[in-house]
């Protein structure tokens, strides 16, 4: 399969009734070989398919020439995952905590000084971080779990080129961080449709409200003028294909058994749709910030690796 094949085809679930249902499922199979004049680690976007979500991740890091790639010796790191919802990690509402926890150990024996976890969660903080299984996960990978639920954390920064978001108050690690390494579970949203590695940054700041009264999309757009990522890994093992951002039990779930990696978070954005079941083009925030220069939105233009496993 060729990438423009793979590209438009390869991501997008097909069930036996070529719809989408709430029921467990499988995707096409991906399988593209490196040609010998590729150079691991010269990427724009690594994308596996088939494996549990710790395994999908080391594959794509390997892919990507490894953690020590990003990460180097007493840096400070900063892990961003979605811990939003108080509800256990069957439920897929947040980031798969046994992924949190791989990365969080490959930075420290990277060289990492301290990595640091958290999120501006929706539901109550302790209950989110203990429930979804990160904080353990975190604490057993040699991590450290911080708060994000006080406004003292967050302090007021300036987004130069922005529309809308001009202005934010962002978490102190963000702005503390050597490395930062966004790590979003994919899922339905009611607002934009899905949520990715861009809206995923919403979690970093303390008034949200304000995006949400202010062209939503615009504004997730926006805040990317701040501070991009330096590494985006998106958990699409299980998929909330409705009733997101929480999720009302396992049925609003879909089996993609899919990671992806990529220092571009429009392209990981625009990939992660097609997994979803939609078209980049059709997401607010991904149009905008491919316009305003962001990403790439366009994945025909990028150099990516499909890897079955």
């Amino acid at each position: 399969m060729d990438r423009r094949s793979f590209i438009r085809k390869g991501f997008i679930y097909s069930a036996l009734s070529g719809l989408y249902s709430s029921a467990i499922g499988r995707i096409p199979l991906l399988s593209a070989q490196r040609p010998a004049t590729q150079a691991t680690g010269n990427y724009d976007l690594v994308a596996v398919r088939g494996g549990e979500p710790v395994a999908m991740y080391r594959r794509a890091m390997q892919e990507m020439g490894g953690i020590q790639r990003f990460v180097k010796r007493g840096q400070r790191v900063v892990v961003k995952p979605n811990i939003g919802w108080d509800v256990p990690p069957e439920r897929a509402g947040n980031t798969n905590p046994d992924l949190i926890g791989a990365i969080v150990k490959d930075c420290l024996d990277a060289g990492a000084s301290r990595v640091f976890v958290f999120d501006n969660t929706c539901d109550n903080w302790q209950r989110c971080y203990q429930n979804s299984g990160i904080e353990d996960a975190v604490r057993r990978a040699g991590g450290q779990i911080v708060p994000g639920n006080l406004e003292r954390y967050y302090h007021d920064v300036e987004i130069p080129g922005a529309r809308r978001l001009k202005t934010a108050k962002v978490h102190e690690q963000i702005l503390e961080a050597d490395v930062f390494i966004n790590v979003p579970v994919l899922k339905h949203h009611g607002s934009t449709t899905v949520t990715v590695a861009m809206k995923n940054l919403m979690g970093v700041v303390w008034d949200r409200r304000f995006w949400h009264r202010n062209d939503l999309h615009q504004c997730i757009a926006d805040f990317c003028l701040y501070r991009k990522p330096d590494l985006n890994i998106v958990d699409a093992y299980l998929v909330m294909t409705q009733n997101g951002p929480r999720g009302t039990s396992t049925a609003d779930l879909t089996l993609r058994k899919s990671l992806l990696v990529s220092t571009d978070i429009v392209a990981i954005d625009a990939a992660s749709t097609l997994i979803f079941g939609t078209q980049p083009e059709n997401i607010g925030h991904i149009k905008i910030a491919s316009e305003m220069n962001i990403g790439q939105m366009n994945l025909d233009r990028l150099n990516i690796k499909r890897v079955a496993i």
